[in-house]
């Protein structure tokens, strides 16, 4: 396959929860690959210093705030990204997500909506909005959605995002199902347990450690080690998957029980 298929020259991208970690580093991908990424997050703030940093390598990016769980939210900045890029988004990840962190019988009701309601109604709510769009200018386009290896098997005390991240890898196949004739591919990507600044310090704990052990690989991942898997779904050399998840997680599943 020729290198070019995975070129995003001409593509205008969303990443959400992109203030850092994950979502950070799919906008730089992306934006790398020749894409115009809109960068969202509740935080206008630590976007804006973010840009500021993409734009001085080169690259094309601009901010909007965004907070998934509310339709006008979502609605209002979708217009935003297309008026800053000049045209429909047609690559869109999916990323904002929390965890939650009590055992199931100490979830309040406050924290199962709030993981929830990030996680699996954020998700449908921009992508509906980024979908409607694609659909009206009859426009082709590509939407991922951030899942995790923990919506197709368990751990302890992550009961809600367990939950929602299975709900999101079925809502995945569902819009694939309905959107394919719109030439919209839909497709996750499930990372096992990947190092960011953010968990860095609980992966050297000593539980963690033996989580690792359990681990293949015997390591973590790497956040570079999505990049291929994330210009796959986004370019053309993905051209026909659709409802698939991509699981990157060094062996993880394969585990045994």
């Amino acid at each position: 396959m020729k290198p070019s298929a995975f070129d995003l020259g001409g593509r205008r991208a969303l990443v959400t929860g992109a203030s850092g970690g994950l979502g950070l580093h799919f906008a730089e991908v992306l934006a790398q690959a020749g894409a115009e990424v809109v960068l969202a997050a509740r935080r206008l703030e630590t976007l804006v210093v973010q840009v500021e940093r993409l734009r001085n390598q080169g690259l094309r990016a601009h901010a909007v705030a965004l907070d998934v769980t509310q339709a006008d939210s979502v609605s209002a900045a979708v217009a935003r990204a297309e008026a800053l890029t000049g045209g429909v988004v047609d690559v869109l990840v999916n990323n904002a997500g929390v965890s939650g962190q009590h055992f199931f019988l100490q979830v309040d009701e406050a924290e199962w909506d709030t993981v929830v309601d990030t996680n699996l109604k954020g998700a449908y709510l921009v992508a509906r909005a980024v979908a409607r769009r694609l659909v009206d200018r009859a426009t082709p386009g590509s939407i991922i959605h951030i899942a995790s290896i923990l919506g197709l098997r368990v751990s302890g005390s992550v009961a809600p995002y367990c939950a929602s991240k299975a709900g999101l890898i079925h809502l995945t196949k569902a819009m694939a199902l309905e959107l394919a004739r719109h030439r919209i591919r839909v497709n996750a990507l499930a990372p096992g347990y990947i190092e960011t600044e953010f968990n860095r310090e609980f992966f050297e704990s000593e539980a963690a450690k033996k989580l690792i052990a359990r681990i293949p690989f015997r390591r973590l991942g790497h956040l570079r080690e999505l990049d291929g898997p994330l210009l796959l779904l986004a370019s053309d050399a993905g051209s026909y998957m659709s409802g698939g998840v991509l699981e990157v997680d060094g062996g993880h599943l394969c585990s045994t029980l």
